[in-house]
């Protein structure tokens, strides 16, 4: 068998968490395979709103086991508030949640250097969420960090406490208060206690195992390609691989065992934090757009920045993911609009067009050009199936089709999972 990947195509807060629980049912495993607590990923069904930052979106099915990989940073404070929550739902954790070894942990100081650091960059701020997913991505990389299955070693403690003062000495240099610090490692060491009582495995293993073993895994991602750490609108990126060769790294899977990439876009834009965002609307639409779709980010509450839809974007994160279906989301909040605008190009500072994502633009104003549709102006909400449509709405979509090259096979028309229809 083959692993299939989830992820996001534009700069997170896709609706992944919505799409894994629908697709959940035709598969046996669903693992993380990077990010951390900076990621929130809604699942509505039941009239209840469920938000995940760091257990699988497959949780709320009984029979998916759902693992937490490598390439993850986990937060076992937040995890644990996590687990609980979900214990009025009669979730059997020992029996279906899987957590690495190989995972990096997140520690109280991680989000104290998280803050000094967004702090001394003034109004050149990148828009961190502030959990301490940066720095511990960094200790990562320097071969320093604490993994999950440190805290099993007799020497946890000591190694703690090493990791500790370095990072104190760094926070000196940056002057920042530390009187937080002795309450925010009270509720880090419960949580480590409670962290050791769940399944810690080594997953690479646990992956690969179901997949010879004949079982369907699905690889879910977290935030969006758009902010992948190497081909995202770097430096206003992630700390992590957000495209479809990090579930390799962050799973332990090899290239030619990934089967679908499936790709999932809003049918407009949204992004929280700094950074470049061509298509963004500062005036009553862009204001009508975060209302009517709620765009208010799961994790830190923020109001998300919106804009129209931009295929050159959405065409660098196809080509970079190897994307094999589409999965459009969102398309109810576009009801209130007459017309709808699709950015086709980017028009340069010296009258030149382009249809990429050079690395120059970053840096340069790109302005938005656009082809204008007309919208359906109609309520979604009691639509069930394709045929039920508007035409405007059909036309929208086989015009993406067509510019992007890739199918869309789910359309997503409201909240719950059962407006979510596939073609």
């Amino acid at each position: 068998m083959k692993i299939d990947v989830l992820l996001g195509l534009q700069w997170g807060d896709e609706g992944k968490g919505k799409v894994v629980d629908v697709l959940a049912p035709h598969y046996d495993v669903v693992a993380r395979f990077q990010g951390g607590p900076n990621a929130g990923h809604t699942l509505e069904f039941d009239g209840i709103k469920h938000v995940l930052h760091q257990i699988p979106s497959g949780i709320f099915r009984e029979n998916i086991q759902n693992i937490v990989g490598n390439g993850v940073v986990l937060d076992p404070v937040i995890l644990k508030k996590e687990i609980e929550a979900l214990h009025k739902f009669n979730i059997s954790f020992k029996k279906n949640l899987f957590i690495s070894k190989k995972a990096t942990i997140i520690i109280p100081t991680h989000k104290l250097l998280d803050a000094a650091y967004e702090k001394s960059k003034g109004d050149k701020k990148i828009g961190s969420t502030l959990k301490g997913i940066g720095p511990t991505y960094q200790d990562k990389i320097g071969r320093v960090a604490l993994r999950v299955g440190d805290i099993l070693a007799d020497d946890f403690q000591e190694k703690y406490q090493t990791l500790v003062e370095k990072h104190k000495t760094i926070l000196s240099f940056y002057e920042f208060d530390l009187a937080q610090l002795q309450e925010l490692e009270r509720a880090f060491f419960e949580a480590v206690d409670f962290f050791r009582t769940l399944n810690l495995v080594d997953s690479e293993y646990e992956v690969n195992d179901h997949l010879t073993s004949g079982k369907k895994v699905l690889a879910e991602g977290a935030q969006g390609s758009l902010l992948d750490i190497d081909f995202g609108s770097y430096p206003f990126v992630t700390s992590s691989s957000t495209m479809a060769a990090g579930a390799c790294t962050g799973l332990g899977v090899a290239p030619s065992k990934i089967g679908e990439v499936f790709g999932i876009f809003k049918a407009y834009c949204t992004r929280v934090g700094s950074g470049p965002f061509p298509t963004e609307l500062f005036d009553v639409d862009g204001e009508a757009m975060r209302k009517e779709g709620n765009e208010f980010g799961s994790t830190t509450g923020r109001p998300r920045r919106c804009g129209w839809i931009d295929l050159p974007a959405l065409k660098y994160s196809i080509m970079i993911n190897g994307v094999t279906q589409l999965f459009m989301m969102k398309a109810d909040v576009l009801n209130i609009f007459e017309e709808i605008k699709i950015c086709t190009h980017y028009e340069l500072p010296d009258g030149s067009r382009v249809d990429r994502l050079t690395y120059e633009l970053n840096s340069e104003d790109a302005k938005p050009v656009y082809k204008t549709v007309p919208g359906w102006f109609t309520s979604l909400a009691e639509v069930r199936e394709y045929d039920q449509f508007p035409q405007e709405l059909k036309d929208y979509v086989k015009y993406l089709e067509q510019e992007l090259g890739v199918p869309i096979k789910m359309v997503s028309v409201g909240p719950d999972r059962t407006q979510t229809i596939l073609r």
